[in-house]
This record gives structure tokens, C-alpha cells and sequence, in this order.
């Protein structure tokens, strides 16, 4: 199929996002595409990653206008190749997104509605911001890895969930209560980890149970872990849930979505643009809902390095 780079925008859609949603639901959205007249070039993800390696080629070979048609994990992996391309700088190629995923944090901070035809609507206007992106070194099996990030990183319980989530998901399982379920039915099997953190060169030692760099404000489905993040300040929001009863922990799940978590006595919260954390034992880690490695970890902040079709200011 011949394509117009210069153009045409790239469609990369995820066919098995949010339950298989994205293979589902793309007649609408193509006819939805072709009503607000778009003229776009349309790719499908085979295997995990492969938006990844698809964002790369595609935009090497002139794509500068990209629309995701997935979830948080899929715009994960776009970014990710939009990074390892070198024909352009990040902040000329424009990134809009269609959510059809589960959980759609990175959307809810970004005013895209789920509603197929106002984000279609949103895409035309072309409203855009630049977004801070964030990279984390870690191990996994393979030895050292790292990863770009635009929305928030989840170690230690959170993380445990996630992963737990995800399998669940390859099973054909989902939706945002799943993710609830899953931290409920989880607790009484995590505990917490020694840990040592540093943010921009000050030590910290803590008993940690759960801990969120962030970007963005939300994630497992409308979750407020970092409610101070701000998606363009050059920092990263580091929330950190140190050793905390299993009950009180029950009661203050309400925090996690009212926005009060850092409030409460038993977190901790830094602001950084460098974070170093390492720990005791393996302390897990995901990245915008995608479960990688595992400690110890380094992050660090990419300013201003994302250009984003918006359908607001971010929350």
C-alpha cells in the first residue's frame, strides 16, 4: 500500500486494546476518520512491542503526524519508538490518541474524551502541548534495559498489581474494577521492602511499600498517586506509601482517587528531576501500565520533549 508521508497521518492502532476494542471498534473509527476528512495511512500491532518498532520505521521514512488507536500501553510504545528515530527532533512529530484501552490515564490527563466522535473532533482542532517525557534505567533478565515513559511509573505493590492485571488482561479479563479487585486480593501477600532512595542527590531510607514517579496524575484507571504532577515543569512527583497497616491501608483506598493520598501520615512526598531507588530485595517496576524489570532503578526527566494533540489544558 503506497502512503504520502508528508500528508497523510499514520494510524497505529493496537486491535487487542481494551479487550479487543481496538479491531472491534475500527470501522467506526476509520468511517468516523474519513467523515472529519482525514487523509491517513493505517497500521495494526501484531505482538506486544511492535508499535514500537512500527513509530520508528514509519516515522524515519517522513511521518510526522501520528495517531494512537489503543491505550496507555500502546502510546507507550509509540513514544518509545518516536525516541529511538533520528530523523526528526521528538517535538516535530505530533502525537494525537483514540482511546480504546481499559484503563486511559494518560487520556483522562489530558482532556481526550472517550466518546469516539469527540475525539475525532479534539484531533481535527489540533490543539497541542508539549508534554515532559521520562526515561528509566532497570534490570530484567536480560541484564540492564531502559524505557521512555509519559505518564507514571508504579514500583513496589503497585507495580505487583499491575503485573497481576496484565495477565489477567492476556486472558481476555479487564476493565478498571479488575484493577481494584486485584489490589484488594493482593495485599495480604505483599509487604513492604527496605529501600534506599535518592532524588537529585539526597539520600533517603525508607520501609517502602508502594511508590509512584509521575508525570502525569493518574493511572490503574482513574487513580490519583501523584495529584501534584504537573505534565510540563521538568519533574518528576514522587509519591512514596511507606510500611502502613493492612487496615488502614483499606481505608484510605478512597484517597487514592479524592486526590488526598499525600496527605496522609504514612506518605512521603519528593519532587526531582533525577531518582535513584534501589532496595533490599527486587522492588517491581511498570511503566504506564506495561510490567518490566525490577531494581535498582534510575529515572530521569526529558523537559518539554513530547509534542501532544490535547483536548484541554491537562488537569
Amino acid at each position: 500500500m503506497n502512503f504520502n508521508a508528508e500528508k497523510e497521518w499514520l494510524v497505529i492502532v493496537n486491535p487487542n486494546a481494551g479487550r479487543k476494542k481496538g479491531i472491534k471498534d475500527w470501522g467506526r473509527i476509520s468511517n468516523l476518520l474519513d467523515r472529519f476528512d482525514f487523509s491517513y495511512y493505517p497500521v495494526f500491532t501484531e505482538y506486544p512491542r511492535h508499535a514500537i518498532q512500527l513509530s520508528c520505521d514509519l516515522i524515519e521514512k517522513g511521518f510526522r503526524k501520528i495517531i494512537v488507536v489503543g491505550g496507555d500501553g500502546t502510546m507507550n510504545e509509540v513514544v518509545n519508538g518516536l525516541f529511538l528515530q533520528r530523523r526528526f527532533s521528538t517535538t516535530q512529530v505530533m502525537l494525537g490518541m483514540i482511546t480504546v484501552g481499559t484503563g486511559n490515564d494518560w487520556g483522562r490527563m489530558f482532556n481526550i474524551p472517550k466518546d469516539y466522535e469527540q475525539a475525532v473532533a479534539v484531533l481535527k482542532k489540533c490543539n497541542t502541548y508539549v508534554q515532559d517525557a521520562g526515561t528509566v534505567k532497570y534490570m530484567s533478565n536480560d541484564g540492564h534495559n531502559h524505557r521512555y515513559f509519559v505518564n507514571i511509573a508504579g514500583l513496589g505493590f503497585d507495580a505487583v498489581v499491575t503485573k497481576k492485571t496484565n495477565a489477567q488482561k492476556e486472558k481476555g479479563k479487564g476493565g478498571t474494577l479488575l484493577y481494584l479487585i486485584n489490589i484488594i486480593s493482593s495485599l495480604f501477600s505483599y509487604s513492604y521492602t527496605d529501600t534506599q532512595i535518592n532524588v537529585d542527590g539526597k539520600d533517603y531510607r525508607n520501609k517502602v511499600f508502594s511508590m509512584n514517579v509521575g508525570i502525569g496524575k493518574y493511572n490503574g484507571g482513574g487513580m490519583m498517586q501523584v495529584p501534584a504532577a504537573v505534565a510540563d515543569d521538568g519533574l518528576f512527583d514522587l509519591t512514596v506509601i511507606r510500611k502502613i497497616s493492612k487496615p488502614d491501608l483499606i481505608v484510605s483506598l478512597r484517597r487514592l482517587y479524592d486526590g488526598t493520598i499525600a496527605s496522609h501520615p504514612k506518605v512521603t512526598t519528593y519532587t526531582g528531576k533525577e531518582i535513584r531507588i534501589d532496595s533490599s530485595e527486587k522492588i517491581l517496576l511498570e511503566t504506564d501500565g506495561e510490567s518490566l524489570g525490577h531494581t535498582p532503578l534510575e529515572f530521569n526527566i526529558i523537559p518539554k520533549s513530547i509534542r501532544i494533540i490535547t483536548g484541554a489544558e491537562a488537569n
